[in-house]
């Protein structure tokens, strides 16, 4: 087939994850024999230079340049009208034209977008079969943050996680075919009642690439992993190091946290001062941080969709211990796979469960990979892709060849 694939963060490196699942994707699709244009946006020079590596996975790529200052702009003109302004942040006039000259030029058997965000661009399409992944329900993202948010932020964002579920609303009657990352984002894309025909594919994990290591781990070592400059992870940790690390520190005086990831705020940096914490901001690789760990933790409050960060200990033999909205979106059992908690009190026994106890460490560490590689392996998840692209593409022909 030839494929039309738009996506909202150009997929290429994937390092993060709003690339992880869109790159895994146009790879699969690619190898598959499938002609797989890919249109997106790219936000620096940096991003539009490393983006290039993409080439060798598709047929062709068009990326759209955009500016910061601009694309601010563009979501404050939103704030009085009914369009969320994500929308906003994610249009570009330059893309547009792009996809416009594309569907006039060429031949298309099917297009592909994932995210909502990105769906303005192709949703008034009817003549070519359309499947939307929605991912991650974005809106109730937005409707969680307000919760955490001082007033008027709270309101704010109140205001953009109803208009956005408006728009997810309407943007999935759209389409054919409409998608999700997890069962949880599943049904709460059904509860919309838009009567859309919906399906959920879940996030995989590069097994090999994460996998093991042979060096020795350190009991008093604990990990987190994520990027420092998105509020989800910055709330966690900043609440996490309050309320937890004195209960860790006052057992274990030696025990010592790596929070590892890109970006980190002022007050991320100032978590560094605390005994026994370091910050490390962009690290090459995370891979020997977690795989010296005893475990990972986990502690999010605001979590939609799946915690690649979850996924990668877990594939790496390191335990996991995460709260129950982030254990939501991996296909794993409590207790089994991984450690789930949400008071300081159960977070630090379930710590010392695991630092503390070699075996215990030990039966997790299998258990956790050998779900990851027989629940989240990309080909698994790939396998659900293609039935679901199949399934949209004959419930467009019938449509239209007027079978019920």
């Amino acid at each position: 087939m030839n494929i039309l694939y738009i996506c909202h963060r150009f997929p290429f490196p994937p390092k993060r994850g709003g690339k992880i699942r869109p790159f895994n994707m146009i790879r699969h699709l690619t190898a598959s024999g499938h002609k797989v244009t890919v249109c997106s946006l790219a936000r620096s020079e940096a991003e539009a230079a490393e983006g290039q590596g993409i080439s060798p996975h598709c047929e062709a790529f068009h990326m759209a340049r955009v500016q910061a200052p601009v694309q601010a702009l563009r979501m404050v003109a939103r704030l009085a009208s009914s369009t969320p302004s994500s929308m906003g942040y994610f249009y570009s006039p330059e893309l547009q034209a792009r996809v416009k000259s594309l569907l006039a030029g060429q031949s298309w058997d099917l297009i592909f977008v994932h995210c909502s965000s990105v769906a303005q661009y192709v949703e008034h399409v009817t003549d070519i079969p359309k499947i939307l992944d929605f991912g991650d329900m974005d809106s109730q993202k937005w409707l969680e943050y307000a919760n955490y948010k001082p007033f008027p932020l709270s309101l704010g964002y109140q205001l953009e996680g109803s208009k956005l579920q408006t728009e997810e609303k309407r943007l999935a009657g759209c389409f054919d075919l409409c998608t999700a990352t997890t069962r949880a984002e599943w049904e709460t894309l059904n509860s919309y009642g838009s009567g859309a025909d919906t399906d959920w594919f879940p996030n995989g994990v590069d097994a090999d690439y994460f996998s093991p290591g042979s060096e020795p781990y350190d009991a008093d070592t604990i990990s987190f992993i994520g990027r420092m400059d998105y509020y989800p992870n910055q709330e966690c940790m900043s609440r996490f190091c309050d309320q937890v690390w004195p209960l860790l520190k006052a057992r274990r005086p030696g025990m010592k946290l790596l929070i590892v990831g890109a970006d980190p705020s002022p007050a991320m940096r100032r978590l560094g001062d605390l005994p026994g914490v370091t910050v490390t901001g962009s690290v090459p690789e995370v891979q020997p941080y977690v795989r010296r760990s005893a475990l990972m933790v986990a502690p999010l409050n605001i979590a939609r969709g799946t915690q690649n960060k979850i996924l990668e200990a877990m594939a790496m033999g390191v335990p996991v211990v995460t709260s129950s909205i982030a254990a939501g979106g991996v296909d794993a059992q409590a207790e089994h796979h991984f450690l789930v908690s949400d008071t300081p009190q159960e977070y630090a026994q379930a710590i010392f469960r695991i630092a503390e106890d070699p075996a215990e460490r030990q039966r997790l560490a299998v258990a956790g990979r050998e779900r990851m590689l027989s629940h989240h392996a990309w080909p698994r998840s790939m396998e659900r892709l293609d039935a679901i692209i199949a399934r949209g593409v004959k419930k467009f022909a019938d449509k239209n060849r007027g079978v019920a």
